[in-house]
């Protein structure tokens, strides 16, 4: 059994984040340990590196990402050869030239995305597959808030996650075939109860704010007595298993 079956991604992401981010990056991490990626591998807003740091064995070839900080806080992680401060939209790539292409719970923030679409099949080779998971519209109908305060609560949510997109496969597909891709599969994940759990960890995890604030970490002790109970709690909503009425989706697109 190769080393990235044994990895307990939950366990790595509850030790260095809040619960409620992490138990849904240990899912969304153990999708990539059967999907091709040959090199040069481009991931589109790579942020702090710490998510590719923990899914991934080998280095990334390019990550890019448009914000200062992020950019800079990911070299101490070691997770990409090369890191580029740059608009996803206007991509300082020549054309054809990654071999492979992900972007893992970043389109939905994007305001302008057509234009982030077709800028990642330009720097993509023909046949290229593109990975990317974002939520769909479950990811707002399954609050539990939103059942009381209706349209109000969604908006708040909207602004406090900061997600633009958050929609089904038809609109992810015309979207895709716009910018130069074919979709060939996804699937649903994060059951409803899941997300309940995040959106409340929003509010429960305010004390991890401060935290970070004061230390740069998010986690004072990522220790397996310290976060036994935490690990207990959300391993239950850690499936990986494709639900039909998962509150986020995954897919596989391949450039044309």
């Amino acid at each position: 059994m190769s080393n990235h079956k044994r990895k307990d991604f939950l366990f790595l992401q509850i030790s260095s984040l809040p619960y409620f981010r992490a138990f849904l990056r240990a899912i969304e991490s153990s999708y990539y340990q059967d999907l091709p990626l040959p090199s040069p591998i481009y991931d589109v807003g790579c942020g702090d590196g710490h998510f590719a740091s923990l899914t991934f064995d080998n280095k990334l070839d390019v990550g890019l990402d448009p914000w200062h900080n992020p950019i800079h806080e990911a070299k101490s992680f070691g997770a990409y050869k090369s890191l580029v401060e740059a608009d996803g939209a206007l991509a300082p790539f020549p054309s054809n030239h990654f071999a492979s292409g992900l972007s893992n719970s970043v389109l939905e923030h994007i305001l302008l995305i057509d234009s982030v679409l077709a800028e990642t099949a330009r720097v993509l080779k023909p046949g290229a597959p593109f990975y990317f998971c974002v939520p769909n519209t479950r990811y707002f109908s399954a609050l539990s808030l939103t059942k009381i305060f209706g349209k109000p609560y969604e908006n708040w949510f909207r602004k406090i996650s900061r997600v633009h997109h958050a929609d089904e496969r038809d609109v992810w597909k015309e979207r895709l075939e716009r910018a130069g891709f074919t979709l060939e599969r996804h699937w649903h994940y994060f059951s409803p109860a899941s997300m309940r759990v995040l959106e409340w960890g929003h509010y429960f995890g305010l004390p991890s704010l401060i935290v970070k604030a004061i230390t740069g970490r998010w986690i004072l002790s990522p220790t397996q007595w310290n976060l036994f109970l935490t690990e207990k709690f959300v391993r239950q909503y850690a499936s990986p298993k494709p639900v039909a009425d998962g509150t986020f989706t995954f897919y596989i697109a391949r450039k044309k």
